[in-house]
């Protein structure tokens, strides 16, 4: 880690319970049944594991994010899950750090970059950490004028430098690959997020950066509705240990077993083989079908309005707990998208009749091949991407879902006029 102070935390944090609607102490757990599961709300560093027992309901989310955030209490809720419209982020301490994330190669980017991290170090004096590749980028490199800005900001490396409790909330300045790329930060709890459109298509980025600075004020305030996007919990198990060479040419595990956070989808396909993909498809360790045709999508209700629409699934609001499992473009004409229960625990391996080998993607990265033997577990995590909303999480969806994908958009059908109203 380059420049910056350590900004670890001890206060004890406040979160709520999705259950019990109770202030819970950090450090413990909620003492429940011996057939409920624990909620931890220890900080973000903690890698405790969360013990799974089998529920049709899925994990109750973590509702403490980052060091410092966590859900405001709602104490007029009589339900056990709180209604999405009322889901509003605080403090437990003021804001210290931010991370602000920028889409690299993008020249466009350059002055709202500028100004935000000005704006946040000069006005609101924040810690601002940014990546170091993106201070490496020619369009901010070359710009002598931004060289005294940047003697203040702390650097990280992903996958070498730790930032997970360093970290209040989080600043995305581009398109949804922004937001997915600060998913793929965190394999525990992630800091609020602001994602800011400046990209293309910006479904998952509904602030616009004209108001930034008041937008900013008021997350800092600890005012701001949030969304609770889940993620997928994935775990590759390989029959034999070897390193694995994913498509950028970096070695991406020499483990048996790695794991991954997925925000969107995983995406198990036939590669560059012309066979069929043949994979077995197992729920809570019962053989449920075989994908025989170009792969299977498994993706989150966020992951629904992306590769998995374009397949043929169903649209899922963010807050409906719940797995889609959408083929690709299969071999049958009954194959249909299928939704499953949150809690339920799926399991892909390749088949044995399969003629080759297939190859797994998480959220469009870290793409590798999976081989006989090989297994993929995935399941609900507990570590959800608190999300900055615009209005609401109800409003932003259909909002997102006009404006970015043209839901149901058509010609109006003219009314009937006198004459017409005669002739019936």
């Amino acid at each position: 880690m380059d420049g910056g102070e350590d900004m670890r935390v001890n206060a004890t944090p406040y979160c709520w319970s999705a259950r019990e609607g109770g202030n819970i102490a950090g450090g413990r757990l909620a003492r429940r049944s011996k057939k409920s599961r624990s909620l931890s709300t220890s900080s973000a560093g903690s890698s405790s594991e969360y013990r799974r027992t089998q529920s049709l309901h899925g994990p109750i989310p973590v509702t403490t994010f980052g060091p410092k955030a966590c859900m405001l209490q709602n104490p007029h809720a009589v339900m056990h899950i709180q209604d999405p419209a009322t889901q509003r982020l605080t403090w437990n301490t003021p804001p210290k750090s931010v991370l602000v994330i920028k889409k690299i190669r993008d020249a466009s980017l350059l002055q709202p970059f500028k100004e935000l991290c000005t704006f946040l170090t000069e006005v609101k004096k924040m810690i601002v950490y940014v990546e170091k590749k993106v201070l490496e980028d020619p369009t901010i490199s070359g710009d002598e004028n931004f060289g005294t800005m940047k003697k203040k900001f702390c650097t990280f490396r992903e996958d070498l430098d730790d930032i997970s409790n360093r970290v209040d909330f989080i600043i995305c300045l581009g398109g949804d690959g922004t937001l997915l790329y600060a998913s793929s930060l965190f394999q525990e709890s992630v800091p609020p997020v602001m994602a800011f459109h400046l990209g293309s298509l910006g479904f998952l980025t509904p602030l616009k950066f004209d108001t930034y600075q008041s937008l900013v004020t008021q997350i800092i305030d600890g005012n701001a509705a949030i969304v609770l996007r889940s993620r997928l919990k994935v775990r590759v198990h390989r029959e034999r240990e070897k390193a694995v060479i994913v498509t950028n040419g970096d070695v991406d595990s020499s483990h048996k077993t790695a794991n991954y956070q997925v925000l969107n989808e995983v995406v198990v396909d036939r590669g560059p083989s012309s066979y069929l993909s043949n994979v077995d498809l197992f729920l809570d360790g019962h053989l449920i079908t075989t994908v025989q045709g170009d792969g299977v999508i498994v993706s989150t209700p966020t992951g629904s309005t992306a590769y998995a629409v374009a397949a043929g699934a169903s649209m899922i609001h963010p807050n409906v707990p719940a797995i889609m499992i959408t083929p690709i473009c299969p071999h049958s004409l009954s194959f249909r998208p299928i939704v499953v229960p949150a809690g339920v625990e799926l399991k892909i391996m390749l088949s044995r009749e399969a003629r080759n080998t297939a190859w797994v993607s998480f959220d469009g990265r870290r793409r590798q091949e999976i081989c006989h033997g090989d297994s993929i577990t995935i399941t609900t995590s507990c570590f959800p991407v608190p999300c900055i909303c615009f209005r609401n999480p109800v409003n932003d969806w259909f909002e997102s879902l006009a404006q970015c994908l043209h839901w149901n958009v058509r010609k109006k059908q003219n009314c009937l006029s006198s004459e017409d109203d005669d002739l019936i």
